[in-house]
């Protein structure tokens, strides 16, 4: 699927770790990893720069037919589709995909 394959191909070329999810509690003393920790947990590391990022998203706009983004706003992405078309799938599939892959 398209819309798939055009979600993992954002994070082409990041680099595979090896990391799992931590949870943290500040009753543990935890100290704070900033850009990387919220009051739910520690996420993934995300190694790609952005200007790397931007150039995959150039890529996957061109593949599609849609006019390349000047810049990166921020690194926040969405995925818009119209209703019935398989948006639970499409969010869904790429978690594996990229679970796989990194």
């Amino acid at each position: 699927m398209a819309a798939v394959e055009a979600i993992c191909d954002l994070f082409r070329g990041q680099e595979i770790c090896r990391t799992e999810f931590t949870g943290t509690s500040s009753a543990l003393g935890v100290l704070p990893m900033t850009g990387l920790e919220n009051d739910l947990g520690i996420g993934n590391r995300l190694t790609l720069l952005d200007d790397e990022l931007l150039q995959n998203l150039h890529a996957i706009q061109l593949r599609n037919g849609l006019p390349p983004s000047g810049s990166l706003t921020s690194g926040d992405f969405t995925v818009e589709m119209e209703t019935g078309t398989g948006k639970t799938y499409v969010y869904l599939r790429p978690i594996f995909e990229l679970n796989k892959g990194y």
